[in-house]
């Protein structure tokens, strides 16, 4: 606090002063001048005490901000290595921010989908990826045509690129059903193992892809039954109720299951084996059915796509119990394209030459798979039914039977025309309904589909991806780091 003295007071004092030094011989102004300096030192003193003061608050503030630097240079330390990890996450999630604010970096850390599953999975991939920009398989250049011109063209078109995007939300919804696909089946092959009941298999595979899948009815859902077809089995064969089948160290065992999204179709199978002597023929058919997606694409020809498949896969030789096989593919089984809630929807994809000579169109979605045998390389249906399909194109058909009636009731509320089994009925709580099923089988309302095997003691092996004819690219939306 500064100290005022009025100034009345100061000239009173003066005057009290100045008399004495008049009588005194005229030394007043001396007097005046020591006065004058003193009120000066006076001031002076009283500036350094302020000046010392505030030097003292700044040095006490200085030990402060000293205490506090430290913390301050942690904390950005801090924030420094969290901006950098969300700075990766954005990257590793593509280039979304391209018409989004700086806010929209955090959100994409979220968006991330593998980093927030649980073990063993069960948070729906919509959870996982709630802006909709679910991962996109394998995008691939389609092959040069016949007379050598290249199809890069296609991926600078505008035209082209107008088409994509027209189409986004169906790519999308076979992109969240692919991913579903890829979790679940990693998932399969973590727990999967000799001395497991194939109904156990079927069951846990099946309760998580309906969790990852979010089904819901008609909009979402398993798109067939789980394929756990052994050995010589090749293909259609998953347990019924009371099935005593038990997976060995010896088996090879073919797990192929769907998934969907508003009836877009992941259909997508692997072979499962646990003893290394069934290696190579794995390699076979793995070979093969990539160079059936590698010359796949707008225009070709479907026969040449089988050509090209045989000559690979005949090209391999296995060694299995000391015996050499050919490996030999399934000349009556095929890849076939897919249509919306409809599994074959017309086209077929051979796997040996001399098929149709359709070509493959802008737009379509394909099934490539294949089946190597190291039997006669053909099937015939054999053992239990299980699986069944509503024929696609069945018009009105009068039904007698009150239970079959009811049948179909269910049947077109929970699968309509997606593939079912009687596991499923069963799941469902409906009882007595073989003479129902037969009847609707009769009719031809409901087709049969029993196993697929070749000749006994003979081992098959199978692998598919589901394809995407883009009007840029080719997609393959199942492709996955296991294959």
């Amino acid at each position: 606090m500064r100290h005022f003295i009025s100034r009345p007071l100061i000239m009173a004092e003066l005057r009290l002063e100045a008399e004495p030094q008049l009588l005194n011989g005229g030394d007043w102004n001396e007097e005046r001048e020591d006065a004058s300096e003193s009120a000066k030192k006076k001031r002076r003193k009283k500036k350094r005490n302020k000046t010392n003061a505030a030097a003292g608050t700044n040095e006490a503030d200085g030990d402060r901000e000293l205490g506090c630097v430290a913390d301050l240079t942690k904390q950005l330390v801090q924030q420094t290595l969290e901006e950098k990890e969300m700075e990766e996450d954005g990257e590793e999630d593509g280039d979304q921010g391209e018409n989004s604010g700086g806010k929209k970096k955090k959100k994409k850390k979220k968006k991330k989908g593998l980093k927030g599953q649980t073990d063993p999975p069960s948070i729906p991939i919509c959870e996982l990826y709630p802006s909709g920009d679910f991962p996109k398989g394998e995008e691939c250049e389609y092959p040069p045509s016949k007379d050598g011109r290249s199809a890069a063209w296609r991926t600078t078109s505008e035209e082209k690129r107008a088409l994509d995007r027209a189409s986004e939300e169906m790519w999308s919804d076979f992109r969240q059903a692919a991913e579903a696909h890829r979790q679940v089946r990693t998932y399969v092959r973590s727990w999967i193992k000799p001395g497991m009941t194939m109904i156990d298999i079927c069951e846990k595979l099946e309760n998580c892809s309906r969790r990852l899948i979010n089904e819901n009815g008609l909009k979402a859902g398993l798109a067939f039954p789980t394929g756990c077809s052994i050995n010589h089995c090749a293909a259609h064969y998953t347990p019924n109720a009371g099935d005593p089948t038990v997976l060995h160290y010896d088996d090879i065992c073919k797990i192929d299951f769907g998934t969907h999204i508003n009836g877009r179709i992941i259909d997508c199978a692997f072979t499962v084996t646990f003893n290394p002597k069934f290696d190579r023929l794995l390699e076979a058919v793995r070979d093969a059915t990539n160079t059936g997606i590698k010359v796949a694409g707008i225009d070709v020809r479907l026969c040449d796509i089988g050509e090209m498949i045989q000559e690979v896969m005949e090209s391999y030789e296995v060694v299995i119990d000391g015996k050499t096989y050919q490996v030999k593919p399934i000349r009556n089984l095929n890849g076939h394209s897919i249509g919306p809630y409809r599994i074959h929807s017309g086209k077929t994809v051979p796997i040996v030459k001399g098929g149709e000579a359709t070509r493959m169109e802008e737009g379509e979605t394909y099934a490539i798979e294949t089946f190597g045998s190291t039997g006669r390389g053909a099937v015939y249906d054999d053992m239990e039914c299980s699986h069944y399909m509503k024929n696609f194109n069945i018009g009105h058909v009068p039904i007698r039977l009150p239970r079959a009636k009811h049948l179909l009731n269910v049947i077109n509320e929970n699968f309509g025309t997606l593939a079912f089994c009687r596991r499923w009925l069963d799941r469902l709580g409906e009882t007595k309904y073989l003479m129902a099923l037969k009847n609707l089988c009769d009719l031809g309302i409901v087709d049969p589909y029993p196993p697929l095997c070749d000749i006994k003691g003979s081992y098959t092996a199978q692998y598919e991806h589901t394809i995407l004819l883009r009007p840029t690219c080719k997609e393959v939306v199942s492709r996955g780091d296991d294959y």
